[in-house]
């Protein structure tokens, strides 16, 4: 009777739902966070990297020295544009034409040592050889992106004494906008290749500072001794 009871005190509508709790033996499975990738070859980047970085120094580095150079001996806007101009087209054919003919002469190197592995191997497999031919250098890639690369950095000058007709503020202008770019440039190459990104734009910023420095100041001297522009 008393079952009987119970039974009828139970509300009418009840739904028991079933609840499982997960056993410690059980696997809970939780999202993978994907890990970075150490396995790839930074030393791949070494060339591409090697060329834009030092073009793009050297243009910003050449320019702005050229230009500090005249403005050390003439206040005339004009003369300190056309300098810095002539700077830009000479210094990127020179850099285009020298990266050309270092590239080319890599890409001969690299082909005549794998004409003599075929040689000593019979032939070899001719699937690695042409993997091997698809990573050799392209001098044609490497001379363009040098010149571009030198034309970038010496714009950033050129672009800060245009517009600035007090002398002095001119000056003081393109010595501060190249000092930023040095920085800026010395921080791309260290996060692209991977190194120490302080100690790589201080080592850019040292040596941009020295090249400006001296040249303003041999130039300075020399027109100083009597010579006549």
């Amino acid at each position: 009777m008393a079952a009987q009871g119970a039974r009828d005190l139970t509300p009418i509508g009840h739904i028991e739902i079933p609840i499982s709790f997960p056993l410690a033996t059980d696997q809970i499975r939780l999202p993978q966070v994907p890990e970075e990738d150490d396995s790839f070859d930074y030393s791949e980047r070494t060339q591409w990297i090697r060329a834009a970085v030092l073009g793009a120094n050297d243009g910003l580095v050449s320019v702005a020295s050229l230009m500090m150079g005249v403005g050390a001996v003439k206040q005339d806007v004009k003369a300190m544009l056309l300098a810095g101009f002539a700077g830009l087209v000479a210094g990127a054919c020179s850099m285009a034409i020298g990266e050309f003919v270092s590239v080319f002469t890599q890409y001969d190197i690299e082909i005549s040592q794998m004409k003599r592995e075929m040689m000593k191997g019979n032939g070899g497999n001719e699937n690695a050889e042409e993997a091997k031919k698809k990573k050799l250098p392209n001098p044609a890639q490497a001379a363009i992106a040098s010149a571009i690369a030198f034309s970038i950095g010496a714009v950033v000058p050129l672009l800060g004494a245009a517009f600035i007709g007090e002398h002095k503020v001119r000056m003081l202008v393109v010595a501060l906008l190249a000092s930023i770019a040095l920085v800026v440039f010395g921080g791309i190459g260290a996060r692209l290749g991977r190194t120490p990104m302080i100690k790589s734009c201080v080592r850019v910023l040292i040596g941009g500072w020295m090249a400006m420095a001296i040249t303003f100041g041999l130039t300075k001297l020399i027109g100083s001794a009597g010579l006549q522009m």
